[in-house]
């Protein structure tokens, strides 16, 4: 079978199955579980100053038959004593001497606060830090989590202090909710951190009850923005990994953890080919069990097998190259829809959306008292929202008609254009 172990910036795992930082690694009794049911590593959630939670404290997005396609948080950190979150976490590396442990933390920014909450987690054993420069909601407004995560030198200067007197590896959590998340990430490398995790989650207000009139989740009649995570972030994660992962200007390369609605071991695998090397996993854990890593192990070593990959090595950034800035994109790079008529079932999704939503390439015909489709060719842009739209997986495909024309980006053509070697191209006329 493949070799799912990983080595992430020292620390050794037996797989890149990961919990985070949250709910699900709130105590020694949950993170042995979680072991026990194959994870790899866990993240403790974060400890610091006591505090004191709310309730209700989740809100849901449920789409379609989807429940809990989006979830929204407005718990803080641990709200368990330092001194029993440190026991169970000496207890725990213990008991899994094997399995990777890393703790984050989050404390004011104070040098001497810092150095003293490391030395005393560090003195547990743990295989590394974490440091939660992401949160976004309650520790924020108390000057930590997303408010040192959205200022690069605030990131860059408490990494600087935590390394002066962390002996194990330090990584930095980052804040989603920035403009651009490169420039957090450089600082924090710049600070010497030795990995990067991301992304936390996303500032968000996720429904409002039209009874009450008041917005989920509800503490007597008041709530706040909440933290956003689940399957609906991954397409912001992704892009956000791969950013981090293909930044010509960080200062040095350093691991990534990737977060951000991973629930299988297909979403992980495609983190790990956009640059992480290790996956964290929260929302689909608290929705499903920790037993989900089951199928996930699973998952990848056949998927591996499939592709004969040996080591997660052989595929981690694999799909880097394959990402690139839009004026790079071949500009002559023709496709056409097509729908198959013999698997066609009538239904006029595909017409509605073109029609209504896209290019207006798609002709509705009745005959014999049916609606039949076709695609206009001579409009047709490929757009491709007829196939994503079409419930009949396979009835409609997108065609090559490229024809041996070479491949010209635009910025090729932005070059030639200037230098007057070629006419500028003229729009298609739509009837």
């Amino acid at each position: 079978m493949p070799d799912l172990s990983i080595n992430f910036c020292g620390i050794k795992s037996p797989n890149p199955f990961w919990l985070a930082s949250a709910p699900p690694t709130n105590s020694g009794y949950q993170i042995a579980r979680a072991f026990d049911a194959g994870w790899g590593g866990a993240v403790w959630k974060t400890i610091g100053e006591t505090i004191v939670n709310v309730s209700s404290r989740y809100s849901a997005v449920h789409y379609a038959n989807q429940r809990v396609m989006g979830l929204n948080n407005i718990e803080l950190i641990t709200d368990r004593s330092l001194e029993d979150n440190l026991r169970e976490i000496r207890d725990i590396k213990k008991r899994y001497p094997n399995h990777a442990l890393i703790v984050s933390l989050m404390v004011e920014s104070k040098r001497e606060t810092w150095h003293d909450l490391v030395k005393r987690t560090e003195d547990t054993g743990c295989d590394g830090l974490e440091l939660n420069f992401g949160c976004p909601h309650g520790m924020s407004e108390r000057g930590m989590g997303s408010a040192v995560g959205q200022v690069p030198d605030y990131a860059c200067q408490i990494t600087e202090w935590v390394k002066e007197a962390a002996t194990t590896p330090v990584m930095i959590k980052l804040t989603p909710n920035i403009t651009d998340i490169r420039y957090i990430a450089r600082a924090a490398v710049r600070g010497g951190a030795d990995a990067l995790s991301m992304i936390n989650t996303i500032n968000s207000i996720t429904s409002v009850d039209l009874d009450t009139l008041v917005p989920r989740p509800a503490v007597r009649g008041m709530t706040s923005h909440g933290g956003y995570c689940g399957p609906a972030v991954k397409p912001i994660a992704l892009n956000m990994v791969h950013s981090v992962a293909a930044d010509a200007d960080m200062p040095r390369r350093v691991p990534i953890s990737g977060i951000g609605g991973i629930q299988s071991w297909s979403d992980a695998a495609e983190f790990m080919l956009l640059g992480a090397t290790s996956v964290q996993v929260c929302t689909a854990v608290m929705h499903y069990g920790f037993r989900i890593v089951e199928g996930m192990i699973e998952g990848m070593e056949n998927w591996m097998s499939e592709k004969g990959f040996n080591k997660t090595t052989d595929f981690i950034g694999k799909s880097l190259h394959h990402v690139a800035d839009w004026g790079d994109l071949d500009l002559n790079y023709v496709i056409k829809a097509n729908i198959n008529q013999q698997t066609c079932i009538h239904c006029g999704l595909c017409y509605i959306a073109c029609e209504d939503g896209c290019h207006q390439s798609i002709r509705m015909e009745q005959r014999n008292g049916t609606n039949y489709y076709e695609v206009k060719e001579d409009t047709c842009v490929g757009c491709n929202m007829c196939s994503i739209v079409c419930p009949v997986e396979g009835c409609i495909t997108m065609v090559d008609q490229t024809n041996g024309k070479p491949e010209m980006s635009w910025k090729q053509y932005q070059k030639l254009l200037a230098e007057g070697k070629i006419a500028p191209i003229q729009p298609p006329i739509h009837a």
